[in-house]
């Protein structure tokens, strides 16, 4: 039996697309300050924060690492807060993205290019909130940016986190594909973690803020995907499937 023939790219969009986590830390940072909290978020302490997916998670994890008794709190009002600086943290993360501080990654514009000539379907799977995507992809791919791609699925639709595989397995349902014929691009452990369990091929390309991540199971960990093109992506997936399918 042949392998499965490549027909669909499927994209994590923090730090996968963009180096957009150091634009996130600052953000959360501004939105603690906003409400009158003492929290800091430094560089190294994020870095273990993303351990947790979710935005909403990360404060609630951090909160309750911080003040142990927080629990026996009334749950709604707990819930209250942290929709409340969930919702500074995202204003705050859509102004620093308008001021430029953020950019896609080398090779992402080429590859979505190359990829819609060489007719590949484009997806994306994160469990970011969609106003952050739309802030980011608006101001990088233009206001038509939704066009590229045939699926996108978000934490709005999408609520269990990675490395839970919901994202993966709704977007495969959405673009009516099997997992063998797709593959992901990832940037985190919990990501290639999502992507694997849902049966995908994976491709990672780590940031500064996940390169000590542990990749084991990837397709290929690659600095980033400039210089990677359709032909390169097709070989690794066709190598990437080719035991399950002999």
């Amino acid at each position: 039996m042949k392998p499965a023939v490549l027909q669909a790219l499927i994209f994590d969009v923090d730090g996968t697309m963009a180096d957009t986590e150091e634009a996130h830390r600052r953000a959360f940072n501004l939105a603690f300050r906003q409400a009158d909290l003492p929290w800091q978020w430094d560089r190294g302490l994020y870095r273990e924060l993303l351990r947790v997916s979710g935005g909403k998670e990360r404060i609630r994890h951090y909160w309750q690492s911080v003040q142990a008794d927080v629990t026996p709190l009334d749950g709604t009002a707990m819930d209250d807060t942290i929709d409340q600086l969930h919702a500074y943290k995202t204003a705050a993360y859509e102004r620093l993205v308008q001021d430029g501080l953020v950019q896609l990654r080398p090779g992402v514009q080429d590859l979505i290019k190359s990829a819609r000539a060489a007719g590949l379907r484009l997806a994306i799977a994160t469990t970011t909130s969609p106003v952050n995507i739309s802030a980011l992809l608006r101001l990088a791919l233009g206001p038509d940016w939704a066009r590229h791609f045939q699926v996108i699925e978000d934490a709005s639709t999408a609520p269990k986190k990675k490395p839970h595989p919901q994202v993966y397995l709704q977007t495969l349902q959405h673009l009516g594909l099997p997992a063998s014929a797709a593959l992901a691009i990832e940037d985190s452990d919990n990501g290639l973690q999502a992507a694997r369990a849902a049966g995908l091929a994976t491709i990672v390309t780590p940031n500064a803020y996940t390169a000590h991540h542990d990749f084991s199971g990837a397709t290929r960990v690659v600095a980033d995907l400039r210089g990677v093109d359709i032909a390169q992506l097709r070989t690794w997936h066709a190598q990437a499937r080719a035991p399950a399918a002999a």
